[in-house]
C-alpha cells in the first residue's frame, strides 16, 4: 500500500492529500488523525509547489515493532534550504504565509526528519502511528 503523487501543480497537492487521507482511512486512522496527516501533507507539498517547482510526494505504509504507521516522504531537487534551524522556527516565512509550516508537520507527525543541501533539493520524511 503506497503511492506517489507527483507535484507540478496545485491541483497535484490537491491529489496527493486526496491520497493521505484515503490511505490514512483505509489503516484505520480516526479523523483527528486522518486531518493531521492530510494537513502535513498539503504543507508539504505546497512546499514543493511554491519554492521547489516540482518534486513529488510519497505515502506509504510502514511497520515497526508492533506499530503500524503511514509515513508521507517529500522530495524534490529544487534549491534546497540554507538554513534549516531557521526554517524550524515558528513564524519564519520566506513566502508571507503564517510560518506553520515544517514546525507544524513536525507537530502534527510523531517522527520528522529533514535532509537538504542548497542546490541540490529537500527530503523530508515524516511518520504518524497508529495508535
Amino acid at each position: 500500500m503506497d503511492s506517489s503523487v507527483k507535484i507540478i501543480s496545485e491541483w497535484d497537492i490537491v491529489t496527493a492529500r486526496q491520497l493521505g487521507r484515503n490511505m490514512a482511512k483505509a489503516l484505520g486512522f480516526g479523523t483527528v488523525d486522518q486531518a493531521r496527516i492530510t494537513t502535513a501533507i498539503s504543507e508539504l507539498a505546497r512546499n514543493i509547489y511554491l519554492y521547489a517547482g516540482e518534486g513529488d510526494v510519497r505515502i506509504e505504509k510502514t511497520e515497526a515493532v508492533g506499530k503500524v504507521g503511514l509515513v508521507i516522504i517529500s522530495n524534490d531537487q529544487g534549491p534546497g534550504i540554507t538554513d534549516i534551524r531557521k526554517v524550524m522556527e515558528d513564524g519564519f516565512s520566506t513566502s508571507g504565509g503564517l510560518g506553520a509550516g515544517l514546525p507544524g508537520v513536525k507537530r502534527l507527525m510523531d517522527e520528522f526528519l529533514i535532509e537538504s543541501n542548497p542546490g541540490e533539493g529537500t527530503l523530508i520524511k515524516a511518520i504518524k502511528w497508529l495508535r
